[in-house]
């Protein structure tokens, strides 16, 4: 039996990369999911692994950035499994840009995914647990959420210090509620979002792109990068049972890159 056989659970950006391996950690465990994305192609693709596996995960088209698809994926959680138990807020966007070319529509996409996303997901969900009394929210923030010296991010770095603030602002809020709320925090997981940061600075230094990727993971104390599955671990573990006291944290995964 797994740690959440039974629950439901929605994972939003679950097409690819961390959301796509979260999904399966959690689908491993006993988990029932809506996964989300923009990407519906992707997220269907997502679903189609699970229910391979054995699992059960629902594909929906998903926008986090408004508010009416939100209240329906809840909806739709609730028409497929009855309600929802938790909620995994994954999608997200990053960006490699001068803090001198941060133009405004720029710095509001950012912020609009990263976090009113997280905001907007949040309440869709809240508003349906709290006549229940219980549930349990994970946010995925950053490493640079807690501690902000990356050039060239900043943009990204102030969108996911708001994660960070905004998860221990709900979980001391809704803690009355039965209701946790917690955060992780990777470090380096090479997924689609991390190519194109390879290649500019690959580029800019006269390297490889292995050469930069060996560059960006060699202060790993561990050694090694982190996997999706890794983060979909920590996530489960904040979803199950055996996290019932914690709230308001924020849990590096990150190989001991940052120690706090």
């Amino acid at each position: 039996m797994g740690e959440l056989d039974g629950r439901s659970v929605i994972v939003t950006g679950a097409a690819h990369g961390i959301g796509a391996g979260i999904a399966d950690v959690l689908a491993r465990e006993g988990a029932q999911l809506v996964v989300t994305d923009l990407d519906f192609d992707g997220v269907q693709a997502t679903a189609a692994r699970i229910a391979t596996s054995g699992g059960t995960a629902v594909p929906v088209a998903h926008d986090v950035t408004d508010s009416g698809s939100c209240v329906d994926v809840v909806a739709q959680t609730n028409d497929a499994f009855g309600r929802v138990d938790a909620l995994v807020n994954n999608a997200g966007i990053s960006q490699r840009l001068p803090f001198t070319d941060i133009d405004e529509p720029t710095w509001d996409r950012m912020l609009d995914i990263n976090v009113k996303g997280v905001f907007l997901m949040t309440q869709a969900v809240v508003r349906d647990m709290l006549p229940r009394d219980g549930g349990a929210i994970v946010n995925n923030a950053s490493l640079i959420g807690k501690a902000g010296a990356l050039p060239l991010f900043v943009h990204y770095v102030a969108s996911k210090f708001a994660v960070v603030g905004l998860t221990q602002a709900v979980a001391a809020e809704l803690a009355p509620h039965g209701i946790r709320v917690n955060a992780v925090c990777p470090g380096v997981v090479r997924t689609p979002l991390w190519e194109p940061f390879l290649r500019d600075g690959a580029q800019e230094q006269g390297i490889s792109v292995e050469e930069a990727w060996d560059q960006a993971t060699a202060s790993i104390p561990l050694g090694r990068p982190q996997e999706p599955e890794d983060i979909g671990l920590a996530v489960a573990f904040l979803l199950s049972d055996r996290a019932r006291n914690i709230t308001g944290e924020s849990i590096n995964v990150n190989g001991g890159q940052l120690m706090d």
